[in-house]
């Protein structure tokens, strides 16, 4: 083949010896991200993206023009394939760090890390990057490590500094080197978020398992914590007992809102709701189910219950159960017609003679 590059006899079989090995490369490419994948999958490692790229040969030609000398055969060239990872948080990349190095053979000579640059304009490129390999194959790969807001800027940046062949006037690059160290605060603080979050919800089920209900807030982590104790439980059970039904499992989120809608505050609110509330529930669905044959029953037959019952002993009437219908199902003209016929249902039982 033509020496199309105008390169020296030593780069130009380089350049040959990379043409005749690409199946080697793009074997590579199939088999290497796909294990990463399926180790982070079974690991619950969560990135924005894994990318990969063989280098196209007019981008290797261009790399032995300048420096073609440095390099005895093809396998010094660690980077003809490489793979980046792209992760949602800076913690994240040390985690993805170690999936790698447990996966492939890391040369640690020639890996390096960036992030420990402190450069004022260093944020885009502050990748981790390991120089990998795996049995039976001769060549070296890369693998770049970096969060996606330094993903973001080292493109933006490159896009801006170099795409367009000018040389970037010094006022501009002060004022990308300012945006560049906001971007970085950025990073860190998401980081900071999630690792406080997280301490927030691990202290959530701590008091949770404790029994402190009353220190805990109501809302989507605390809920669903409560509901991993099981506090409707008791209720569901006494209720499937009725009709020796079995009970089927349902997602109790939605009454979340329903809580919030009636004032609850916290878990406490909730467990005195079911201390208070249980005995006029169980009897409401008595009522509903004791002349039917049901033999499967939802786990929201509970929390519903006990959301009526609070509603009718608070007064509440038809324009409460409506209220809580229309959250848990959606606004229709037939949850009014349903809150008429829960009222007529449970005027006559025990719980209502002692409302005053």
């Amino acid at each position: 083949m033509e020496n199309k590059y105008k390169l020296d006899p030593h780069s130009e079989a380089i350049l040959q010896e990379y043409r005749k090995e690409l199946p080697v490369f793009r074997k590579m490419q199939e088999t290497i991200p796909a294990q990463i994948r399926a180790v982070f999958e079974e690991a619950g490692i969560v990135v924005a993206s894994i990318e990969h790229r063989i280098k196209e040969e007019r981008s290797l030609a261009g790399k032995l023009e300048l420096k073609g000398a440095k390099y005895q055969s093809l396998s010094d060239i660690t980077d003809i394939f490489g793979i980046r990872i792209i992760t949602f948080y800076t913690d994240d990349v040390d985690k993805v760090a170690s999936v790698v190095d447990r996966l492939f053979d890391v040369d640690w000579e020639n890996s390096v890390d960036k992030r420990k640059l402190h450069e004022i304009d260093s944020f885009g490129y502050l990748s981790l990057h390991y120089i990998c390999r795996v049995p039976d194959i001769p060549y070296a790969f890369e693998v770049q490590m970096r969060t996606i807001l330094q993903h973001a800027w080292a493109n933006m940046n490159h896009d801006i500094g170099y795409k367009t062949g000018v040389e970037v006037p010094k006022e501009y690059l002060r004022n990308m080197n300012r945006l560049a160290g906001m971007l970085e605060l950025v990073d860190e603080q998401f980081s900071s978020i999630r690792r406080d979050i997280n301490d927030y919800r691990r202290q959530v089920q701590s008091l949770v398992a404790s029994g402190r209900l009353e220190e805990v807030s109501l809302d989507a982590d605390s809920f669903r914590s409560f509901l991993n104790v099981g506090p409707f439980d008791v209720l569901n059970r006494k209720i499937a007992s009725v009709n020796q039904a079995e009970i089927q499992e349902v997602t109790l989120m939605p009454f979340l809102q329903v809580f919030k809608a009636l004032g609850f505050k916290t878990l406490g609110d909730l467990a005195q709701l079911i201390r208070e509330n249980s005995e006029a529930a169980y009897q409401i669905a008595c009522h509903q189910i004791s002349m039917t044959d049901l033999d499967i029953l939802a786990s929201s037959v509970g929390p519903q219950n006990l959301c009526i019952a609070y509603l009718l002993r608070r007064g509440s009437g038809r324009a409460g159960i409506r209220l809580m219908l229309d959250t848990l199902n959606g606004p229709s003209d037939s949850n009014d017609l349903m809150a008429e016929i829960i009222l007529d249902q449970t005027r006559d039982l025990p719980f209502m003679h002692d409302i005053d």
